[in-house]
Formats: C-alpha cells, sequence, structure tokens
C-alpha cells in the first residue's frame, strides 16, 4: 500500500512532525509512505516531493497580497505534482495544510476528484470553510456559516493589503472542496468539529481524533534549564511563531508582576529587541530535548492563545509534567483536566495570575502530584496511539 501526504511542511513545525509520525507508523504498518511539501523539510523517512520552488512561493505571494488569490497561484508546480501522484499511484491520499503559498486548489481537487481513490483531510484551522482567514474565534466572525464578503480580517494571514476577495474565495471552496466524493474530513479537536459541521463541509463523513506528541522527547528532566537563575515563580511560554494571535502582548502585562519571571520561547530577531529587560526571551529551538528541559522547569505553562484548535505546546508542558494555564480558546482546553491545569476567559490577563497563584501556592506534595498527573494526562495523547487512529481508517476506507 502507498500513502501521500500533502502539508506545508514536512517533519517541520506541529503539521509537519504530525505528518511525519503518521508516515512513520504506516511504514512501520508495511505502506510505502511520501510526503509531498511546500516549504521546509528537516530529515525524514517517508520519501520527499519538494512542490515548486522559492519563485512560486513568492509569486503566489504576490497574488495573495495584492488580489487575495491565496491557493489561486501555483498552477506550473501544482500541475506536477499531480503528475507526480499519479506516476506514484498512492491508495490513500492525506492532506494536512494546503495553504501557504504552494498549492493552486482548483487544479488539486479538480484531479482529486477524478482520481477516485479514498481521501483524508486533516482541518488544523479553519481556513478550508471560509472567504479567506484561518481564524475567526477572536473577534467571533460567523459570516462562513452563510456566505463570507467584506472580511474584516483582510489584513490577517493570508493578509490582503488591497483587494477584498473573500466573497469569490469562498465560491470557489466551497465549488472545489465540495467535488470528491471518498472523503474523510479529520478535524483535530471537538471544537472544529462542531463548527465543521456548521459550515458548507457538513455533508462530508467527520472523524475528529486529537494531535498527539512524541512521548519519547516530551517527559520530565530533572533540568535546571531556567529555573535555578531566578528566585521567582517561572512562567513559560512557547510558540512556533509569537504572532499577536498568541497572546504575547498579555504575557509581557503578566511579567509586570514582580514575583513572576516570564521566559518565551519563539521570538524573532525583532522581537526580542523590543522585549522588556523582565522578561527572557530566547528563539525558536527545533532540538525537542533541549524543548523539553525547559518545559520541565518551569513552575506553570502558560498559553494565553487568542485563535487555536488544539495546540501541541499544551500536551508537550504536561508531558514535561508542567501544569497547564490557558484561555477558554477553540480546542485550547480540551487536553486539560480539572487536575492538570487551569482554564481562565480570554483576555483576563489577572485571571491568569490568579490560576497561577493558585498552582505555586499548593503544598509541595499536592504540586508533585499535580505533575504526576500531568505526565500521566499526557499519555492520553501518545503519538503511537493518536495516530495509528489514521491506519486504522486507512484500512477501513480501503474495505469500503
Amino acid at each position: 500500500m502507498k500513502l501521500l501526504q500533502i502539508n506545508i511542511t514536512a517533519n517541520s513545525g506541529s503539521t509537519g512532525r504530525i505528518a511525519e509520525q503518521i508516515g512513520k507508523l504506516a511504514i512501520a504498518d508495511g505502506w510505502e509512505s511520501y510526503i509531498a511539501y511546500g516549504r521546509e523539510a528537516g530529515e525524514s523517512e517517508s520519501k520527499l516531493i519538494h512542490i515548486g520552488n522559492m519563485w512560486d512561493e513568492r509569486w503566489h505571494g504576490l497574488e495573495t497580497r495584492l488580489f487575495d488569490r491565496h491557493g489561486l497561484a501555483s498552477k506550473c508546480a501544482t500541475k506536477k505534482l499531480v503528475e507526480k501522484i499519479n506516476a506514484i499511484h498512492p491508495d490513500i491520499i492525506h492532506l494536512h495544510n494546503i495553504h501557504g503559498y504552494y498549492l493552486n486548489y482548483p487544479i488539486l481537487f479538480d484531479f482529486l476528484s477524478e482520481y477516485g481513490k479514498p481521501l483524508v483531510w486533516t482541518l488544523h484551522d479553519c481556513w478550508s470553510f471560509t472567504g479567506h482567514c484561518a481564524h475567526f474565534d477572536a473577534i467571533g466572525c460567523e459570516k462562513w456559516k452563510t456566505h463570507c464578503g467584506n472580511c474584516p480580517l483582510k489584513r490577517s494571514y493570508p493578509s490582503s493589503f488591497l483587494i477584498d476577495g473573500s466573497s469569490r474565495n469562498f465560491e470557489l471552496k466551497r465549488k472545489y472542496f465540495n467535488l470528491p466524493k471518498k472523503l474523510t474530513l479529520v478535524p483535530v479537536s471537538h471544537w472544529l468539529e462542531k463548527l465543521l459541521r456548521q459550515s458548507f463541509l457538513e455533508g462530508y463523513s467527520i472523524r475528529m481524533i486529537h494531535n498527539g506528541i512524541d512521548l519519547t522527547n516530551f517527559h520530565p528532566y530533572h533540568a535546571t534549564k531556567i529555573h535555578s537563575a531566578f528566585g521567582k515563580t517561572v512562567v513559560l511560554g512557547v510558540a512556533s511563531v509569537w504572532e499577536e494571535r498568541k497572546g504575547l502582548s498579555d504575557l509581557i502585562k503578566l511579567s509586570k508582576h514582580d514575583d513572576l519571571q516570564v521566559v518565551l520561547i519563539g521570538l524573532n530577531d525583532s522581537q526580542l529587541k523590543n522585549l522588556p529587560s523582565n522578561v527572557v526571551g530566547l528563539k525558536r529551538t527545533s532540538d525537542q530535548q533541549e524543548l523539553a528541559e525547559y518545559y520541565s522547569s518551569a513552575d506553570v505553562f502558560v498559553n494565553p492563545t487568542y485563535q487555536d484548535t488544539f495546540p501541541t505546546v499544551n500536551l508537550e508542558a504536561m508531558a514535561c509534567g508542567t501544569p497547564v494555564v490557558t484561555y477558554n480558546t477553540g480546542g485550547s482546553p480540551e487536553s486539560l483536566t480539572e487536575e492538570t491545569g487551569i482554564v481562565v476567559p480570554r483576555g483576563d490577563v489577572e485571571g491568569l495570575y490568579s490560576a497561577i497563584k493558585s498552582i505555586i501556592g499548593k503544598p509541595p506534595a499536592e504540586k508533585e502530584e499535580q505533575r504526576r498527573l500531568c505526565v500521566e494526562r499526557a499519555k492520553e495523547f501518545d503519538a503511537k496511539v493518536r495516530y495509528q487512529e489514521y491506519i486504522h481508517l486507512y484500512e477501513k476506507l480501503l474495505s469500503l
């Protein structure tokens, strides 16, 4: 059996690592695994296919910025991908993030509708059923339920500075994404599943599968990576890219409490330059053991996200024995229990502080028990267990 996955990255970033882990499980089950990607790639056990090139990506970005035509450029790159798919002739095609300046979705979905093999699409955000944005939760927009237009998030990813093409994009997505007959949608959280069932994709079979993490990398370390350097409560924040929707400004506000030491991982050069002196900032690290050591040596992990589907950083922190405080945003609270973290209203910075104080104010024995329960909870999101659900799904679809 042959599996082909398509994603913006391969074994890089959260969705790229998910595709890699699924590919590893497929290979272990005797499959031949391919991953087609658009931008970044790490070393992979799957056979990699690079879609397009830097110039394709830049032209796609230009069409997006000027004309709001995201997903409508990259025609030659997508036609070449279709040729490679026909040559490989996979038994299952599994889509992940098909946005990101590298694919033309009308060409791809025209082909997929004729290809006839089972198609799985894991949805990591909301882009598939909106006329523009990948996330709308922060402003409570509900235009996607009926018809997008006059988009209030035109400047958000994928940003358009001139044209608002949200009405046209909505119609095109509704048309092309409803073409395949053998498509199964996989939202990664119950929150996203609920939205899907209210969208123009509601007619498809929907199977929710939570994200997982590699527990061979994420587990408690007896580390003093950051904790020994401060005589304060260490609050850790981690993001692949720190955008405002990730709550960067709220963590900076939180740092004004003198009894806290805020440590942020994933900042770029500009953010590091403008960081307040009382906040410790670090660049993104691809070393998962190093990241696990940071998680392990923090007192509390805080995820003040304003828009998220099912963040793996919560899972990583718990796997390292660190309790989580997060906003009640999207699918972010779904991984937590009352014993492993606290959920506060979105935007309530003082609520974050109160939750942190509640966690660190526990007696030592209770804190140790909470850390143990965090590790136990994370085991439910072991990638080997969660992503085996995809292998079972493939087998089921092939048997129909």
